[in-house]
């Protein structure tokens, strides 16, 4: 076979075109021999993503952490074939037969992409958008990620500097995801980014007429990328010739993010099955696929077929990778040399350790005040950040509410802004009002690596979020939500605003850890814990979601035990206790007070903050049991959310003051009067759970 380019910009030999109709067939073979999944978009897609991981790319498929590697997202996630034919070309790890193994128990190649699991899978994609929105705070990532260790050099020059490939379906850009994701890229002008979108016209539902009638390509010139638009062939297929070449003028473009438009034809070039919705989520039939293997000089009879020679060219990528990453390896080293302060920061991040005495800047409050607990976050956030310099984040545009900001000097923002605090390697991030696209970023920002990130708004719009948040704990990552107004307390803004489901929906995602803190030390306490998590010493990492106070609460002494999740507030007096309040947040206080009249009545009373019940329920039974005794029936559990979380904890004995419906729009002193939050009604509770108990 020749290996004489056919094209004089591009290197593209018999060999690479053998390769992108190998992939093809892979892909329609693995969907027929599974019998489901989604062929079409990766036999069209194959040159396209031939072109990035063959020709365009800067990896080394043996080390699929190297920090100085470009990143490539599959937003399209449905179509993972598109990924998985490449991982498998290039030498990544997969081999023919995690192919033949699409979409079964225990694969490496399942439905859709997962982050951990499959070795070159930069993160979990699937739900559409979310990846154009993970790939945005990857850019940006790798931007603060510069401004740590290297904001001197020029542009191109430093070890840091890389690019972000996304590549977006059809889908990916109808959901508002990726439009929020888009317009903050367009805004942070992230000339590190570039989205190739598969032009397809083609949804599950048929041709995207039916949905879809704007210029995407404006559209995206208006959020402020350069944009491009690639023609096919005369015979439809996608031209890795001018694939390429816009790739590289959109590298040259360094102060936006760049838009590629790839008009394609999807399952193309199946005979009969190309340009069809069935094409997209049905396996095309064994007629179809033999027929396409004869378009594409394939023997129909043969499946999984892969020549040698074509294997022997793609595995190419893994000298190339070495040879890629050796250069690198001198320019890094040649940083390290010239920069031994920065180089000893950038061992301790890259190895998951914080600062020596790190913890030691974390505040402690005066017991006996009262503190909003999201004021006390942002005390803490600022303390940190003096030591911290990983740590980044802000708000959904609440800053000023979530108490976000950590550093009121420096915004997060590109070259040109007016803002006088403005700064391309700033501290504070300003996502705007886009709370969804928020979440996704964040994700993208912690697999991008290096950097700590958090962000803010209301705990009320955290189900705006909950799909990236859901993402989050899929993927196990150390995400920090901030969400504030976590009550009724947030008082006249009305049900509209107030949080009823949150807190226990919230608990209901495998992995997400919920904390609500009693007072200003538990939240101090919280952040540490949550940092203390962020390294690697701790293990798998997790996303924690902060339950923050509007208004004041009293500050009680510090405990450590508030980071075991559960803990002994004020034990009983007189005696062993006879009932047990568990109450977590702002309603802590309501059972101190209800405490203080049960035991003036002579009620031994235990007061047990529970900030967090992820937290709580991964310490040993022993300890939980001394927290709360098995013998102790009678028990009340008070929290200003629906109670589903708190059957569990009480037993069949025990009651739960709780809201079961919508709150209103008061002050919130009156709300919690009128809702039952209060000394009395939580003392009367307890009295019944006593009865009950004696039953």
């Amino acid at each position: 076979m020749s290996t004489k380019p056919t094209t004089t910009d591009l290197e593209w030999t018999e060999l690479d075109q053998r390769a992108v109709d190998t992939a093809r067939v892979l892909a329609a073979d693995a969907v027929q021999k599974v019998g489901n999944g989604h062929p079409g978009t990766a036999m069209s897609l194959a040159p396209a993503a031939y072109t990035l991981f063959q020709k365009v790319m800067r990896h080394d498929p043996a080390d699929t952490q190297w920090v100085g590697r470009d990143r490539f997202v599959l937003s399209a996630g449905h179509s993972s074939l598109t990924l998985y034919t490449q991982l498998y070309l290039g030498g990544f790890g997969l081999e023919l037969d995690d192919l033949k193994a699409f979409r079964t128990w225990g694969s490496k190649t399942p439905g859709h992409p997962e982050y951990g699991h499959t070795k070159g899978v930069e993160t979990t994609t699937g739900p559409l958008g979310q990846g154009v929105a993970n790939a945005v705070g990857m850019a940006m990532a790798a931007r603060y990620e510069r401004g740590l260790f290297d904001p001197e050099a020029a542009q191109g020059e430093s070890p840091f500097d890389h690019f972000i490939y996304c590549i977006a379906g059809d889908g990916c850009l109808q959901e508002g995801i990726s439009a929020e994701a888009s317009s903050m890229a367009g805004h942070q002008k992230l000339g590190n980014l570039i989205l190739l979108w598969d032009d397809n016209h083609i949804s599950i539902e048929g041709d995207t007429e039916t949905a879809v009638s704007e210029d995407t390509v404006k559209r995206y010139e208006a959020y402020g990328w350069h944009v491009q638009r690639v023609e096919p062939k005369a015979d439809g297929d996608l031209d890795p010739a001018a694939i390429y070449a816009a790739i590289q003028e959109a590298k040259a473009v360094t102060d936006r993010p760049s838009f590629i438009a790839m008009r394609s034809i999807i399952a193309w070039p199946a005979p009969n099955a190309q340009n069809t919705e069935a094409a997209h989520g049905s396996a095309l039939g064994d007629e179809e696929v033999a027929a396409t293997k004869r378009v594409l000089g394939f023997d129909p009879e043969k499946t999984f077929e892969v020549a040698d020679e074509v294997l022997a060219h793609t595995r190419g990528a893994l000298e190339r990778g070495r040879a890629a990453r050796d250069e690198w390896e001198k320019s890094f080293q040649a940083w390290r040399e010239a920069n031994p302060e920065r180089a000893a920061e950038y061992d301790r991040i890259a190895q998951g350790e914080l600062p020596a005495g790190w913890d030691e800047k974390i505040p402690v409050f005066e017991a006996g005040k009262s503190v909003a607990t999201r004021a006390a976050s942002g005390k803490v956030l600022q303390a940190l950040g003096e030591v911290v310099p990983e740590l980044w984040g802000g708000s959904a545009d609440l800053a000023g509410s979530n108490n976000t900001t950590i550093d009121k000097t420096s915004s997060f923002l590109p070259a040109g802004n007016p803002l006088p605090e403005a700064n391309p390697y700033g501290r504070t991030v300003h996502f705007g009002i886009r709370e969804h696209s928020m979440g996704a970023e964040l994700n993208g920002i912690t697999l991008h690596g290096n950097t700590r990130a958090y962000g803010g708004t209301f705990l009320v719009f955290s189900d705006y979020m909950r799909n990236a948040v859901r993402l989050s704990a899929l993927m196990h990552l150390p995400v920090t939500y901030v969400w504030t107004h976590d009550s009724i307390g947030l008082g006249e803004d009305g049900p509209t605003h107030q949080p009823v489901e949150h807190l226990a929906s919230l608990r209901a995602i495998p992995g997400l850890n919920v904390v609500r803190p009693a007072d200003a030390n538990e939240t101090a306490i919280a952040w540490r814990e949550i940092h203390r998590r962020w390294t690697k010493e701790y293990g798998k990492g997790a996303p924690h979601a902060l339950a923050l106070t509007r208004q004041g609460v009293p500050t009680y002494e510090p405990d450590d035990d508030a980071a075991r999740g559960g803990y002994v507030l004020l034990e009983a007096e007189g005696g062993e206790p006879q009932v047990i309040l568990i109450a977590t947040g702002s309603e802590v206080h309501v059972a101190v007070e209800a405490r203080e009249q049960l035991q003036a009545d002579g009620v031994p009373t235990r007061v047990v903050s529970m900030p967090s019940v992820e937290w709580f329920e991964e310490q040993d039974q022993g300890y939980r049991d001394s927290v709360l005794p098995p013998a102790v029936r009678a028990r009340v559990a008070v929290e200003a959310g629906v109670g589903l979380t708190w059957h569990k904890y009480v037993g069949d004995a025990g009651r739960i003051v709780s809201l079961e419906h919508f709150g209103a729009s008061a002050d919130a002193k009156v709300l919690f009067r009128e809702f039952g939050f209060t000394a009395e009604n939580v003392a009367a509770k307890a009295r019944e759970s006593l009865t009950a108990a004696q039953r």
